[in-house]
């Protein structure tokens, strides 16, 4: 079985035909999904579709694009909603300095917040990385000295500084199908050194569909190849790192009881 540790089955691509989507999911072996939290505001949409769904979990926090629109919402606030039965995860927070949607002052508040409600509710923290390895080597590294958390660089598509310190604080690491993409060698490079019992796959669903889907809208179901890719990359069969990056999964959502 594989797990896809991070999609947004509440957006339109995704949402407008969810039976078939998880249907063909179940098709290609991916038992079960993590959506993502992008709007603490929206938490009740999310929350509908985990609690409709045995095989969804979810998450609660708030996306460094829209890190400026959550600043009421506090860490205490987090904490409160994340005792929600299905919710497994803090986040996704983090800095995205591609795009700059949100003041980099307002993402760095954001991510420091939800550091603080995944230290404390043992939930982990799932990071939003882009563009912005230094100020996130940084932050992850104080944070670290207040007390450790959990946590998974989401989607990664860092440098190997970024890989090494998220790896020494005790962090996992999420690969999608960007592994499959002709010109992410650095990021393959880095999947194949990633420690096995540190990885995880994702798709990051609707977005960043993988080689034979390139041009759709991506869905759980393709978690497969980025699977495959990982296997190739990493000189193992699919099944073992099906059954690796799921047991991993479990340990770190524990709160699934999939463990």
């Amino acid at each position: 079985m594989l797990v896809d540790s991070h999609c947004h089955l509440d957006f339109e691509a995704l949402s407008a035909d969810l039976p078939a989507v998880l249907a063909r999911a179940e098709t290609a072996g991916v038992g079960a999904m993590v959506t993502i939290c992008t709007r603490v505001k929206k938490f009740d949409t999310i929350t509908a579709i985990a609690d409709a769904y045995s095989q969804v979990w979810c998450s609660v926090g708030t996306h460094p694009h829209n890190a400026d629109e959550e600043l009421d919402i506090a860490a205490q606030d987090l904490i409160a909603l994340s005792e929600h039965r299905k919710c497994v995860a803090i986040g996704e927070a983090g800095l995205d300095y591609f795009y700059d949607n949100a003041p980099r002052e307002a993402q760095a508040e954001g991510l420091r917040r939800h550091i603080v409600a995944a230290r404390e509710t043992g939930l982990p923290l799932v990071i939003h990385s882009r563009a912005a390895d230094d100020d996130m080597v940084r932050i992850l590294q104080q944070s670290a000295e207040e007390g450790a958390f959990p946590f998974v660089l989401h989607c990664f598509t860092a440098g190997p500084e970024l890989a090494r310190v998220g790896l020494e604080l005790g962090g996992y690491i999420s690969f999608s199908g960007i592994i499959t993409f002709k010109n992410a060698e650095e990021i393959r490079a880095i999947a194949r050194e990633v420690p096995g019992d540190r990885i995880l796959v994702e798709t990051d669903a609707p977005y960043l569909a993988p080689i034979p889907h390139r041009g759709e809208a991506n869905e759980p179901a393709y978690t497969r190849h980025a699977a495959e890719k990982l296997a190739e990359i990493r000189g193992v069969s699919f099944g073992q790192l099906a059954d690796q990056t799921t047991a991993n999964f479990a340990r770190l959502f524990s709160k699934t009881g999939m463990a």
